[in-house]
């Protein structure tokens, strides 16, 4: 009897298989990037066309090759322009980027991040599709966003398709935190105005590149002809380090994934009078300055028993050109343990703002730049009254919160 029971069950159970979403027997696989995807397809979006490619040094496929060597020998196309965004085409820079001609191509390389933010008519001449391939680091003020934002806005006026060749977001897709602006920052000539805060979607957006790109598009009025080249493999609940691709810092500072978690929360603390310790190998990892008492720091931070999140005394000697303290010896406090899955990185950033200025009131300043990074204007007035906790802050943005998660869900691709 048992054994026909058993039978019937393994029936019901196969003939219940189709009923179920596909997604759930999908193998998990090797995460391909966009470009890769896009190799396999014979390049079908770029036959016949001169293309102008937007890329750094991140712009790799999964066994390491540039992209722009893979479109530049594809069959078919041809590579005309290279387009560099913030720190330049190598990802080396951390100033403004002067155009340049690409040694190893020869091709042309026009900044995106010096006397223009995006393609003008001029670079474009002789353009006739752009495609996109920037890795992302999943917080709202990091300027690759803005470079996206401003070229899908050059490729309407000039009247080309626009292709975003996907990439993962290193902090997954499924957590959705932090403020949502209501202060556009002001646009100027350059269209480098608000290139850090380009569109106001929170502080984690939980989004890849082109699923941004679908929601820009459709919900900021830019209405390019956009054409995102998913990637395959890639799972929302994935951070970078399950996609088996290599790590490579988005920019100088950002040297691993801890420091992309910690960025959109604790990277506000560059709007203060501290260091944030670029330059050496805890960046975003490490807070403070010469007038800072860390041990004091680190005794306040401990009675506020941060989810996910410890701190410790700790000094250091940033290094960075043009930023706060390079050469000095700082005092603060250094990030101890990291509990990914328990933090929420913009609680702890409030947390952390908070006990500087309870630690060093006289001292401790923030400038405008924190309301405009944190998405809240009000957030460090509030901070600084006495009973009101960083929790207190952040249940402020709930409601809006919730409404782009509605709006997002439209542009999800995976």
């Amino acid at each position: 009897m048992t054994g026909r029971v058993a039978v019937i069950r393994v029936l019901l159970f196969l003939l219940f298989i189709p009923c179920l979403p596909a997604q759930l027997f999908a193998a998990a696989g090797p995460v391909l990037p966009g470009i890769d995807v896009l190799e396999q397809r014979g390049f079908d979006l770029l036959q016949g066309k001169r293309v102008g490619l937007i890329t750094n040094h991140t712009g790799r496929s999964r066994d390491g090759r540039s992209t722009i060597d893979i479109i530049n020998r594809a069959p078919g196309c041809r590579l005309t322009a290279l387009f560099s965004p913030e720190h330049g085409i190598r990802g080396e820079a951390d100033d403004k980027v002067a155009s340049a001609t690409d040694r190893a191509s020869g091709l042309p390389v026009h900044s995106l991040y010096g006397a223009t933010c995006r393609p003008t008519p001029d670079m474009l001449h002789g353009v006739d599709i752009l495609v996109f391939d920037i890795q992302d680091i999943g917080t709202r003020f990091y300027t690759y966003i803005g470079t996206l934002s401003l070229a899908m806005r050059a490729a309407r006026d000039a009247h080309i398709p626009f292709v975003v060749l996907d990439r993962p977001n290193p902090l997954g897709g499924e957590r959705v935190e932090g403020a949502i602006p209501t202060t556009p920052l002001p646009e100027r000539a350059s269209g480098c105005g608000a290139i850090t805060s380009i569109h106001p979607i929170p502080t984690r957006h939980g989004m890849t590149m082109g699923e941004l790109a679908r929601l820009f598009n459709a919900e900021f009025g830019i209405g390019c002809r956009l054409t995102v080249v998913p990637m395959q493999g890639w799972r929302r609940a994935m951070y970078f380090d399950a996609t088996g691709l290599a790590w490579i810092n988005p920019s100088p500072n950002m040297k691993n994934l801890s420091a992309a978690i910690l960025y959109p929360g604790l990277g506000t603390l560059e709007t203060a009078d501290l260091s944030v310790g670029r330059g050496t190998e805890r960046a975003f990892l490490a807070y403070g300055a010469p007038w800072v008492d860390g041990a004091a720091m680190a005794r306040n931070l401990a009675t506020r028993s941060i989810p996910g999140i410890s701190f410790t005394p700790c000094s250091f000697v940033p290094t960075a050109a043009g930023h706060p303290y390079r050469g000095k010896r700082c005092s603060g406090v250094c990030v101890a343990s990291l509990d990914r899955d328990r933090l929420d990185p913009i609680l702890a950033g409030l947390h952390l703002a908070q006990a500087f200025y309870e630690t060093h009131p006289r001292r401790f300043k923030v400038s405008d730049g924190f309301g405009t990074e944190v998405g809240d204007r009000e957030a460090w007035r509030l901070l600084r009254q006495k009973g009101v906790s960083p929790l207190d802050v952040e249940r402020r943005w709930d409601r809006e919160l919730e409404r782009f998660r509605m709006v997002r869900g439209r542009y999800l691709l995976y």
